[in-house]
């Protein structure tokens, strides 16, 4: 094809990745370039070569960018007969989001995953490619759900090609092939085959220097001879465009509306299109002479020679032809079966305000919510506020729309409708529920510091309008001065505490929630001698009553904030597994990373320091899925756990400034605790004693919810420092002591022996953390039991304990103690060698993730659904740790991954 001469590299790589998808390993590649660069012939050379495969495509169309999951049903519909063969959730998934099932909103994630699965099931006959072109047009479901696939292929078969104008942050990080123009030599040999009569040398370096090696704008400026004195004025596509048009200036009249009317509807639709016709009194007839004019083919399908075409077609019309259009598509088009495209074509077939309009618009909304398309829900209210007549009715489609925006991460957006709704007649609630969203986009937002006080200005708003909205909003407010922390500006969590306390009255008989926030408010006011019960008694409402999905999703953080600072942690293992639960099951993007942090969290604690990590991967693979990067400070703390210096201190540095940054207050102060607790193992309590001057400096934290203080006494007694160690004591039992849990008495207990050498708060800290969960405080109590007795010459003693110790510390993974206990063995005339390092097994990391999942027991489906893989890409995974660890079977990676944690 003439139009792929100086293209032989690109079509060699895109061959080689044929022959990939042709050996069941899948691929990915996103082209990208400036219009007519030549991105959509590539793709059909492409297509063109490789017969054996199965090919869907689809182009997106810049006025469907609202349609929520527009593209991808029209790339997934060939392949909806497989429906059946996808698991149950996913199935439904799909089925809803496609219009073929009514039911729940499923979330991005699990279409994403059902899509994966869909496309897997299809490539296990043939393999399939998928064409996206034009993909800077696709629809924001749409493009979620595709980037979320591209990001998860393996062993599926299946090829991803997108065509994009410019780089897309949703495909960032994906591989790219940048099309640039024609080399000088191709792009003359080009213009040479469209320009057969004698060209001045200077007419034709000017032509060259102006489509600099453009394919399409070689093909199509140099229409005649007189074409070429004309300066090219325009930018390249608006060129381009405008050559296209030339070719409209002998059509007839009903000829161009036709083709305004096919351009003005993307769905491509051929008996549509002569529906709407058929309203305009357009007759088939003009086909013939739209055809003939080389610019699109109306067959099955309206399909246009150029996404420009349609683009230059509809922009040339004028405003009153375009609603011409769209009146005409909005009455072929039923308001039954597509509702949506019926008022959207309505919205843009309507000029000045109208109720009506507005109504159909706001219902779309409505549907586009309920199946996770928040920017599209977005878009419908945008455009349903600007045709409102009625000022205060319009304020609450803004304010509705800006709500849509902020689900949808477009922040800056929303904070511009957020203004606009502001401007609308006074009302109350309005202005407290503009509060409540402004307060929220300031917790999201770089300059955290004044969240909570707004969100509190936000309760106060609601407190004699909706009694509920006020207390829900005050347990928003108790979430966002626990998340900002010592970084709270005029308002921590105190300062919410003592405002909550004049939250109106709890409905009868309670809410969980109206639990939580009474107790809460009381016992960060009056103390923990009075507020202790009353909060337990919430935290196991939350396990027991079972609130709704939205309302556990919303609170279950400050319900687990809440445990630690009564120091339960049995609750709180309890809790953070139920948290976790929900979050997975719901398919929540936004509250997921808050669960696993939290349970991470928890299982160090418990010294399960090798199912952290595989939480921290999860961690990774969802922030991978998302095109996120690795954002998490997780996989810092959980080498600090196990004392891994060379990885945890450069992490730590990192992760400390980007928490600080960010003005995430809890984040730093568990990253600060871990790195604390890892320096005191490692013996460096000097170093410890500063790290932990920089955890539990925080003012804005409760005493209770900081582990740091612990570390603090510790690196304060081995440095000599007995008054910092004593203040810190003070702190940490004006808590624990009324909390009285195991845990916090054995903490307390544990920092007494530490300061007064008191052999009888040794043997309590041993027994009251044997009660707890914390396995790594407890072997630290012994150890440190054990240290004491060796100073006291009474070796015979100190053994047990120190021995004890070494068994916890080795089990859990906690390899900095477990140095110091061999140390101390040593010391007290014990010889224990340090074990060897088992020899190395090359699994990569997720390798060692599916591996891991599978050892405990997890179905193939069950890890594809937690680490977002398709079920084949996890068996070809396991064959490959098979074959790497020289076993057969699952029943035997038990023992093959005994060293691999």
């Amino acid at each position: 094809m003439a139009v792929l001469r100086g293209r032989d590299d690109e079509r060699a790589e895109l061959q080689q990745l044929v022959r990939a998808a042709r050996d069941g390993r899948s691929g990915v590649l996103v082209v990208l370039g400036e219009a007519g660069v030549g991105k959509t012939a590539l793709l059909d050379d492409v297509v063109s070569g490789a017969s054996d495969l199965r090919v869907v495509r689809v182009a997106a169309v810049e006025s469907e960018m609202e349609l929520p999951f527009a593209a991808l049903h029209q790339l997934c519909g060939p392949l909806l007969d497989r429906l059946d063969r996808l698991p149950a959730p996913q199935r439904d998934a799909l089925a809803t989001v496609f219009g073929l099932a009514a039911g729940p909103p499923p979330t991005p994630f699990l279409v994403g995953l059902a899509v994966l699965t869909l496309l897997s099931e299809v490539a296990a006959a043939r393999p399939l490619a998928c064409v996206v072109d034009d993909a800077q047009w696709l629809d924001g479901a749409s493009a979620q759900a595709l980037a979320f696939v591209a990001r998860r292929l393996g062993a599926e078969s299946v090829l991803m090609l997108f065509a994009a104008r410019e780089p897309m942050p949703m495909l960032s990080g994906l591989p790219e092939l940048v099309l640039r123009g024609l080399p000088d030599h191709s792009a003359r040999e080009l213009l040479a085959s469209v320009v057969r009569w004698p060209l001045d040398e200077r007419v034709r370096a000017a032509v060259l220097a102006e489509a600099r090696g453009n394919p399409l704008a070689l093909l199509e400026l140099p229409l005649a001879p007189d074409d070429m004195a004309g300066g090219y004025r325009l930018p390249l596509a608006g060129r381009i465009e405008t050559s296209f048009l030339r070719r409209l200036d002998g059509l007839s009249e009903r000829t161009r509306l036709l083709m305004l009317v096919a351009a003005a509807d993307p769905v491509g639709d051929s008996a549509l299109l002569w529906r709407a016709a058929g309203r305009l009194g357009l007759g088939r007839e003009l086909a013939d002479e739209a055809e003939a004019a080389g610019l699109l083919r109306i067959g099955v399908r309206v399909v246009f020679r150029h996404p420009l075409v349609r683009s230059a077609i509809y922009r040339a019309a004028t405003a009153a032809d375009r609603r011409r259009a769209h009146r005409a598509l909005a009455e072929a088009t039923s308001a039954r079966s597509d509702p949506d495209r019926h008022a959207w074509h309505r919205a843009y077939a309507t000029a000045d305000p109208d109720e009506s309009v507005a109504a159909e618009l706001e219902a779309a909304a409505g549907r586009a919510q309920s199946f996770g398309g928040s920017a599209a829900a977005a878009a419908f209210l945008e455009r349903a506020a600007e045709l409102t007549p009625d000022p205060a009715a319009r304020a609450d489609r803004q304010l509705a729309a800006a709500w849509a925006k902020s689900q949808a991460g477009a922040n800056d957006a929303a904070r511009l409708l957020l203004a606009r709704a502001g401007t609308g007649p006074p009302d109350a609630l309005r202005g407290a529920r503009i509060a409540a969203l402004r307060g929220q986009l300031t917790v999201l937002s770089d300059d955290k510091a004044e969240g909570p006080a707004l969100q509190v200005e936000t309760a106060r708003k609601f407190e004699h309008l909706d009694a509920r909205q006020s207390r829900a909003a005050y347990l928003d407010a108790f979430a966002g001065s626990f998340y900002v922390g010592r970084f709270a500006g005029s308002v921590g969590v105190r300062e919410v505490a003592a405002a909550a306390r004049q939250a109106p009255p709890a409905s009868a008989p309670p809410t969980t929630a109206d639990l939580l926030l009474d107790g809460l408010a009381l016992l960060l006011t009056d103390g923990y001698a009075v507020g202790v019960f009353p909060v337990r008694r919430a935290l196991v409402a939350f396990l027991e009553d079972e609130p709704p999905l939205g309302d556990a999703l919303r609170f279950f953080f400050v319900v687990c904030e809440a445990a630690q600072n009564v120091w339960d942690d049995h609750l709180l293992f309890r809790l953070t597994a139920r948290y976790l639960q929900l979050a997975r099951e719901a398919g929540a993007l936004t509250v997921l990373p808050i669960a696993l942090h939290l349970r991470i969290s928890v299982l160090l604690h418990n010294g399960e320091i090798a199912g952290a990590a595989t939480l921290v991967e999860e961690l990774d693979a969802i922030s991978r899925a998302a095109g996120y990067g690795v954002t998490s400070y997780a996989a810092a703390t959980v080498a600090a756990w196990r004392g891994d210096e060379a990885t945890a201190v450069p992490l730590v540095a990192e992760f400390a400034g980007t928490l600080a940054a960010r003005g995430e207050g809890l984040g730093l102060s568990r990253l600060q605790h871990a790195n604390a607790m890892m320096l005191n193992g490692l013996g460096r309590h000097r170093e410890a004693l500063e790290a932990a001057e920089l955890a539990t400096f925080a003012p804005r934290v409760t005493d209770a919810a900081n582990r740091g203080l612990v570390e603090l006494v510790e690196a304060a007694v081995h440095c000599g420092e007995r008054e910092i160690a004593l203040r810190a004591l003070e702190r940490l039992t004006r808590t624990a002591e009324p909390s009285g849990t195991p845990w916090a008495l054995g903490a307390c207990a544990y920092t007494r022996a530490l300061i007064f050498e008191d052999e009888d708060q040794y043997r309590e800290a041993i027994e009251r953390l044997g009660e707890s969960r914390g396995v790594v405080a407890l072997g630290r109590a012994h150890l440190a039991y054990g240290e004491w007795l060796r100073r006291k010459d009474r070796r015979a003693d100190a053994l047990p304990h120190v021995r004890k110790a070494h068994e916890i510390f080795t089990s859990t993974g906690a390899e900095a103690f477990a140095d110091r206990t061999r140390r101390e063995l040593t010391a007290a005339g014990e010889r224990i060698a340090r074990p060897a390092p088992a020899q190395a097994v090359e699994l990569t990391d997720q390798e060692r993730q599916i591996a891991r999942r599978a050892r405990d027991g997890q179905s193939n489906p069950e890890i594809g659904a937690e680490l977002f893989l398709s079920t084949r890409t996890v068996e070809w995974h396991l064959r490959k740790v098979f074959a790497k660890l020289g076993i057969s079977s699952r029943r035997e990676l038990r023992d093959a991954l005994t060293d691999i944690r």
